[in-house]
């Protein structure tokens, strides 16, 4: 019998608490799948750079100039993705997740034999073969691992976990081309050595597959359709029925379009830029690898181990602001004689470009992680695969525009510097245009600032936030920013109902007009406002979206808690009519009466806010507090504001 622990659902592993996303690696649920992703990204590209070194300075070969070597073995590895991924998203969804880790790495060891014979035989025709193989490979391998990590990780272990992914990826990477780069060269046993290495790497893969715990297929039922092209256009009409995924899609193509114009220019911006030699192109990569795994780690710490999507506009600004400054700090650069690494650290000059180019890469790494755990957590288990399928169809299609695009843009007369700069300004343009079509990312971006650079924000009790399914969110009313606050904490969108006045304030008006708020007036003063409120209000319950509500109907005046009035019954009322039992979720802000955005100031007989910036400092430490859901049948609105009471007394 095989004894091997099955894993159910990510609530199944909730017990597994950790402190950081390093202690994932202690984990059997985890630690197997990492090293059997990293050695599977390692072994890719200790296979393609070697083939790569071999055709172009090893080997004369008339019909594969080395000018065209790297442009052919990338086409050939890219290629199985526009033609597989479709049909590798199905078979991820039908079958058991284990069972696709083994088979692949079955490939991958049969694969690389295929290889071994080639190097040694110094066969290019069948080491093409493999290229593509291997591409095939890969496409079979990205869908099944990023549907394994919802399967096995809790919401809260999410980001981390994609970080950490992340971050192995590019260090296997920049592991693989240095060894294949270094084996290739020894002289006599040079191809001997690259052949072993790729069958030994493959069979370590398969070792660490083999301890993967069981994740259960999600849709064991579904039929294949193996015609690429209508599977491929349905899986991109799957992902565009929910609009923060498909844009999420997007986004993170967008960013392999980024990478691979700065990725394939390195060779010729070390050298005729820079003027340094291939050691320098491979100190670039290098710090492009580095900066791409220290931006990942940095997601679980700046979103507090939740998918903060807040992080996207803050990696956007930071790849557009690097790549511009890296067309400026290279101007200055005087012509020389190519350079060696140390003669390159030796050129004050040359940190700049460093620094930029790390910081590039960091910013990158901290605006992807957060979108691809937002796809995993966001889109339905049954489809999950198929969906990051059409992604990895969406990445290549963008990378051969990139590819296009830079060669376009140099033919036409544009230096390397000037690429860059032209693709950090379409970076601007491009996150800017996206960020508007789906505000989420730019609220949470402005609720990530508030909650880090004006106040220290904590939140206790938040597991109380239903994952999924529709709730009513009540919370005193404290200041000005109390919806940004709640919007920082919950893990998902809430659909605000605000005093219509709010809307006339400027830039928190804008905000919330962006959020598409739910102004609401007394009966008595617009009647006709305060029915579509309720309306509005009803029409989110049954699209299964969170409801936020203030019910003391303002801020308060003097820091106290205002009774509640009765619009929450109106609220629950319109749910029952839907068939709806919808639960009630109590919250309260501390610490916040007193700060920049509260009615503590007195002007001209009443109390306003936002008068004295540093009345309390910065970085004053306001709370949430979450409280039990309370059934809808049980609701009433002195019960909810006892219940308020008592987490403002905790």
């Amino acid at each position: 019998m095989n004894s091997t622990p099955t894993v159910h659902t990510a609530a199944a592993v909730q017990q597994h608490a950790h402190p950081n996303q390093f202690a994932l690696l202690g984990q059997r649920r985890f630690a197997p799948f990492f090293w059997t992703q990293f050695a599977g990204a390692g072994n890719d590209n200790l296979f393609k750079f070697a083939f790569t070194v071999m055709v172009t300075y090893q080997l004369s070969v008339s019909w594969l100039p080395p000018s065209m070597a790297g442009l052919v073995i990338g086409a050939l590895f890219t290629l199985p993705y526009l033609l597989f991924s479709a049909t590798s998203g199905q078979l991820t969804d039908k079958w058991d997740k284990t069972r696709m880790f083994r088979l692949v790495k079955n490939l991958e060891i049969a694969i690389m034999l295929i290889a071994a014979w080639g190097f040694i035989q110094a066969n290019v025709p069948v080491l093409l073969l493999c290229v593509f193989l291997m591409g095939l490979h890969s496409t079979l391998f990205g869908p099944v691992k990023f549907a394994y990590l919802p399967q096995v990780l809790n919401d809260r272990e999410l980001t981390g976990g994609n970080g950490m992914v992340e971050m192995g990826t590019f260090v296997a990477i920049l592991l693989g081309q240095v060894a294949g780069g270094l084996l290739i060269a020894v002289p006599e046993v040079g191809h001997m050595q690259v052949a072993m290495a790729c069958v030994a790497v493959a069979v370590v893969g398969r070792i660490c597959a083999q301890f993967i715990p069981h994740a259960p297929a999600t849709d064991p039922g579904l039929v294949i359709n193996w015609n690429p092209f209508t599977e491929t256009w349905r899986n991109l009409q799957l992902a565009r029925q929910q609009p923060v995924v498909f844009r999420s899609l997007l986004g993170i193509s967008w960013m392999w379009f980024f990478g691979a114009v700065f990725l394939s220019q390195f060779p010729s911006f070390a050298k005729e830029v820079l003027h340094g030699d291939e050691h320098v192109a491979s100190l670039l990569l290098v710090i492009f690898s580095v900066g791409i795994g220290i931006g990942s780690l940095l997601c679980e710490v700046f979103s507090r181990r939740q998918v903060e999507i807040g992080l996207v506009p803050l990696g956007a600004i930071g790849m557009s602001v690097f790549a511009i400054d890296l067309f400026f700090a290279t101007r200055a650069l005087p012509p020389s004689e190519l350079m060696g690494v140390s003669a390159f650290f030796g050129e004050p000059k040359h940190w700049r470009v460093m620094l930029d180019l790390g910081l590039l890469a960091l910013s990158a790494g901290i605006y992807s992680v957060p979108m691809y755990a937002l796809i995993q957590m966001r889109s339905q288990p049954t489809h999950r695969a198929r969906i990051i399928a059409a992604n990895n169809i969406l990445n290549a299609l963008f990378m051969i525009a990139s590819a296009v695009l830079a060669g376009a843009l140099l033919a036409a007369g544009c230096s390397i510097p000037q690429v860059f700069l032209i693709t950090g300004i379409a970076n601007a343009i491009v996150a800017l245009y996206v960020f508007l079509l789906v505000p989420e990312y730019l609220l949470r971006f402005v609720a990530w600032v508030i909650t880090h650079f004006v106040y220290r924000f904590k939140v206790r009790g938040d597991e109380h936030i239903p994952r999924d399914g529709a709730a009513v969110l009540v919370c005193n009313h404290v200041s000005f920013v109390d919806a940004i606050l709640l919007m920082a904490a919950s893990p998902r969108p809430i659909h605000f109902v605000m005093d219509h006045r709010i809307f006339q304030t400027p830039v928190l008006g804008w905000l919330f007009k962006l959020a598409k708020a739910i102004p609401i007036a007394s009966h008595k003063d617009d009647p006709a406002t305060y029915e579509a409120a309720f309306a509005r209000a009803a029409e989110v319950l049954r699209e299964g979206d969170l409801l936020a509500i203030f019910p003391e109907g303002g801020i308060t005046s003097d820091g106290q808690l205002q009774p509640f009035k009765g619009g929450i019954m109106k609220i629950l009322d319109h749910a029952r009519d839907d068939g709806l039992q919808v639960p009630v979720i109590p919250m309260a802000l501390t610490n916040l009466w007193g700060s920049y955005f509260s009615r503590i100031e007195l002007r001209g007989g009443r109390n306003v806010a936002m008068v004295k910036p540093l009345r309390r400092g910065l970085f004053n430490r306001v709370g949430l507090e979450v409280g039990e859901p309370v059934a809808a049948a049980a609701v009433t609105p002195a019960l909810l504001q006892h219940n308020v009471a008592e987490l403002l007394r905790r």
